[in-house]
């Protein structure tokens, strides 16, 4: 039986985040906290003790609290378990021992195991809460869920919450999900869109435990803090690069399912040192307590980036991390895997105030060192003729030291040559006596150094901003997706290319030391490089581009790059043909994930294509403002138009917000489109339809299930897609079909068993849509790469 404790009413200070952020109104009641998963790692090291500290804090609050451990395990089982991990919890330093020993009393008496695995077993957790509250006369505060599990049971788990658990009206609720959400930008969308069915998104808090460490949390208050010493010297005239490190000494064993499905990337950068990017460069908020305009800087961010190529990365994966593979995975001796453990990206901002300053981003397993930093590296226009160690000669430096390394505590670092910070926060102190320790080539005597006055753990940190309702510290959807879109097609990218091997710590020496050449980076020094022969045929190098038929169509084959290579080079000289012949080329273009590495190949290597004599149509459209995130046209003129020299009257995005509302039949966004093709191009045949298919087989928004007859001879149409958002415009097949050139782009394992069921089923387009697709007087080729084909 879960005891209640009834607590004395003060007032809650909470600090930490992005600064003094207007906290969401709740008033004091009953808090029933759920960690789904109660007993795994991520609960035993830092979630129970993140939710004791929290109960600590709120002695004195007027709220009273239940705590739950669910699980899949029966109580029985789990519920020594649990007790065994609420026994470890510490108090901080200034508790008493008698107090700490009271409160860790309270704390299990107040603490019980639940079996969550069916809709009854979330049914019957919601009427123990009702039961508890009716019987002691309490009012419900809220609930708390955080769901530490794998993020292929969120949905399911999220679902079965808002048909169960939901608290009644004036309680709030919270969701709390750890990363990875998605494994790429259409995994990410599907994932959103899935959890946006049961939860909205005030009630999603979706992690990113690096936004809780306290120099993390620190950036933007730093920044404005000091904005009189950094807006003169915050932009490209001075700034000479920016680095954002995380090095890790250990190696991946016992974790190598997960791992070799995202490697370091997936699993650092595109999250984490995203984050600490965008605080580093985002437009500095009026409010800092403002979310939304947090969030709208952050998005500036992601939109002014330049696209990331095979050209801005370098990879690697020590050496054994293969023979872990093959053991931890029941792999042949001959296995290859291709997952990088280690990465290096170079990053450009296409904004004039930094414009051509490289941003780095790296991060490894098997390193040298334990130590994570971010360090904006200035210009340095002063020569010491004699006096060379005088600290204007020095490095001109301000680095966020995030934690170990050889400075062993988290800290702002500010080079004495730069400017003294000032200190306004009770939290931070300034650190006055120097250890002989040297931080990024400066002694620590040269720096002004401030430090927390308490150093808090960032899942402690981050369960406080929870319970107060603070979203500044959590990553929101349109934050994700624009993470993933910039990442997506370097993955896809890299995905068929062979890291560098390096032996693992001190012996690494300078073999993963990088060079910038302009916007390329690569490996400073040269290796023997073992030939794709030599590994076994399987591997990537294997393969090269092959040709073939797929359903009486032709068919292109490659890994993922060369594929990307072979349609950017058809799609221009089919381009430069028709221009040849016609004075003009038109170019209809699909959503979706899958044409972002083709957009980013012509933008940064066709620099001779015919975008003069281009237009370029949407094949389909979501019906959401074409400036939103979601909105396929945003999609296309981020991450291809904006980077090409093309007529702004050659563009032609769909019309789907007209009289100030989203694709009402009445207004004839449809028939407009319909009319615009018909005067702009000959015979309403366009000269290349690139296609996508979704894994439901749909293509464009012609989605299984929808009335194509109904369509008759219209060429574009509304229609209706099963996920959020659920109305779309869309070129009909009669439009697509009478195009002279149609490409069909299917790309990643993801798509095997898809591929597999379309090589046998018969043309049905209301059932499998994409068996539509047969152009009448044009010509229809599949391009698949290897993994999508063979799986």
């Amino acid at each position: 039986m879960s005891v209640t404790v009834l607590l004395l009413l003060v007032t809650l200070c909470v600090q930490g985040g992005y600064g003094e952020e207007r906290e969401e109104a709740q008033r004091p009641g009953h808090v029933s906290v759920v960690i789904v998963g109660g007993t795994g790692d991520l609960a035993k090291k830092y979630l129970w003790q993140g939710f004791f500290q929290l109960y600590v804090s709120q002695v004195s609050s007027g709220n009273t609290f239940s705590f739950y451990g669910g699980g899949l395990s029966p109580a029985d089982k789990a519920t020594p378990l649990l007790f065994e991990i609420l026994k470890a919890v510490s108090c901080s330093k200034d508790v008493s021992q008698e107090r700490c020993a009271l409160l860790k009393d309270q704390f299990l008496r107040l603490s019980q195991y639940r079996q969550l695995k069916t809709l009854e077993d979330y049914q019957d957790l919601a009427e123990h809460i009702e039961k508890q509250l009716q019987q002691e006369g309490m009012t419900e505060a809220g609930r708390l869920f955080y769901l530490s599990v794998p993020a292929f049971a969120y949905a399911d788990i999220a679902d079965k919450i808002n048909n169960s658990c939901r608290p009644a009206s004036g309680a709030w609720l919270r969701v709390v999900l750890e990363k990875p959400f998605g494994h790429d930008f259409r995994s990410a969308q599907v994932l959103a869109s899935q959890l946006g069915s049961s939860l909205k998104d005030e009630e999603m808090y979706r992690i990113d435990h690096y936004l809780g460490k306290q120099v993390v949390a620190k950036i933007l208050p730093f920044r404005i803090e000091n904005k009189r010493f950094l807006d003169p010297i915050w932009n490209k005239q001075h700034i000479e690069r920016v680095e954002i490190v995380l090095k890790e000494t250990l190696d991946v064993k016992g974790r190598i399912p997960f791992y070799d499905q995202y490697g370091v990337i997936r699993d650092v950068l595109q999250n984490h040192l995203t984050e600490v990017m965008t605080l580093l460069t985002m437009r500095l908020p009026v409010n800092l307590s403002s979310s939304e305009e947090v969030l709208q800087n952050k998005l500036h961010i992601f939109s002014s980036l330049l696209p990331l190529g095979k050209n801005q990365a370098v990879i690697g994966q020590y050496q054994s991390y293969k023979s872990e593979v093959q053991q931890e995975l029941n792999k042949t001796k001959d296995h290859v895997s291709l997952t990088p453990t280690f990465a290096a990206v170079l990053a450009h901002i296409d904004e004039a105030q930094y414009e051509d300053v490289p941003i780095l981003l790296i991060s490894g397993k098997m390193l040298d060192e334990r130590v994570g930093y971010a360090r904006i590296l200035f210009k340095n226009d002063i020569f010491c003729l004699q006096n060379h160690n005088s600290i204007h000669c020095k490095p001109k430096q301000i680095v966020f030291y995030f934690g170990h390394g050889s400075l062993q505590y988290p800290a702002i670092l500010v080079s004495k040559n730069l400017f003294k910070p000032v200190l306004t926060d009770s939290e931070w102190k300034e650190v006055t006596e120097h250890t002989d320790v040297s931080v990024l080539g400066l002694s620590l005597s040269d720096y002004y150094v401030q430090t927390p006055t308490e150093q808090r753990e960032a899942y402690t940190e981050l369960i406080s901003h929870i319970f107060a309702g603070r979203k500044n510290s959590f990553i929101s959807t349109e934050n994700l997706l624009a993470s993933w879109g910039l990442w997506t097609p370097l993955l896809s990218t890299l995905s068929s290319s062979f890291p560098r091997i390096y032996p693992g710590g001190a012996d690494n020496g300078d073999l993963l030391d990088v060079c910038l050449k302009g916007k390329d980076i690569s490996f400073n020094s040269e290796v023997v490089i073992i030939s794709p022969d030599q590994m076994g045929s399987t591997s990537a190098g294997g393969f090269q581009v092959m040709q073939g038929k797929f359903r009486s169509a032709n068919m292109v084959s490659a890994w993922a790059e060369e594929l990307v290579e072979r349609l950017a080079a058809d799609v221009q000289e089919l381009a430069e043909a028709a221009v040849r012949e016609s004075g003009v080329f038109h170019l209809a273009l699909s959503g979706g994930s899958s044409p972002l590495a083709l957009f980013h190949r012509l933008a940064l290597h066709h620099f001779s294509f015919p975008w003069r004599n281009t237009h370029v149509w949407m094949v389909d459209e979501r019906c959401v403002p074409l400036t939103e995130p979601e909105s396929n046209f945003y999609t296309l003129h981020n991450h291809l138009l904006q980077h090409v020299r093309i007529p702004y009257y050659n563009i032609h995005p769909m019309p789907v917000q007209l009289n100030h509302r989203l694709c009402v039949e009445e207004d004839g966004g449809a028939q407009l489109y319909e009319t615009e093709i018909s005067k702009l191009v000959n015979g309403s045949s366009f000269h290349f339809v690139l296609l996508g298919v979704g894994y439901d087989s749909h293509t464009a928004s012609l989605f299984p299930g929808t009335k194509m007859k109904d369509f008759g001879e219209s060429l574009v149409a509304l229609t209706e897609s099963p996920v959020k958002p659920h109305q779309r415009m869309s070129l009909t097949f009669s439009a697509i079909n009478r195009a002279q050139r149609v490409a069909l782009l299917v790309m990643g394992k993801g798509k095997h068993e898809l591929i597999t069921q379309l090589s046998r089923v018969k043309d049905d387009p209301e059932k499998w849509p994409v068996t539509g697709v047969k152009p009448t007087n044009g010509r229809l080729v599949w391009y698949m790469d290897y993994d999508a084909l063979l799986g």
